[in-house]
């Protein structure tokens, strides 16, 4: 059985990556990172397995469309 995608912070982000935060938030609008998912009103992070995609291939990484969803 899979393990479950875990959800991780923008603190975990900025280690993993080593990219600052405006430099995140940059590349979310641009459509060059994984963007962030809502965890609750005030809360929000990252898929791990979409952190992991964009550090394994950062120049390469396009967001998963629908038809190649696991």
């Amino acid at each position: 059985m899979r393990e479950p995608d875990r959800i991780i912070r923008l603190r975990t982000v900025l280690a993993r990556t080593g990219l600052s935060r405006s430099t995140i938030y940059r590349k979310i609008a641009e459509g060059t990172f994984p963007p962030q998912i809502r965890i609750s009103v005030n809360g929000a992070g990252w898929k791990e397995s979409d952190i992991n995609r964009w550090v394994a291939d950062p120049v390469g990484w396009r967001p998963k469309r629908e038809s190649d969803a696991e």
